[in-house]
């Protein structure tokens, strides 16, 4: 999974994936999971741009600033390990 910086609206055209380079993005889910000092998050049904080949999965930015923003928080609460569905902004 690749966090993006940067517009990409899911409505765009398909890019060609980064990782195997055969297959070509389209909007779907992923699920996220981010480890850190000790902690697990993990937040399913991501939005994003998938690749139709590897399943490599690209968040755009607003959507990467919120998981952070959320893992943050998890942190900050002494939270361990924490499962969740993502929910927008």
């Amino acid at each position: 999974m690749r966090l993006v910086f940067g517009p990409m609206p899911y409505s765009e055209k398909a890019m060609r994936c980064v990782i195997c380079k055969q297959g070509r993005t389209q909007p779907g889910v992923t699920t996220v999971t981010l480890e850190r000092d000790g902690l697990v998050l993990v937040v399913r049904e991501v939005p994003a741009q998938v690749c139709t080949n590897c399943n490599e999965a690209y968040l755009d930015e607003n959507t990467t600033k919120h998981v952070l923003n959320t893992a943050e928080q998890m942190i900050r609460c002494g939270t361990q390990v924490d499962v969740r569905r993502y929910v927008p902004a």
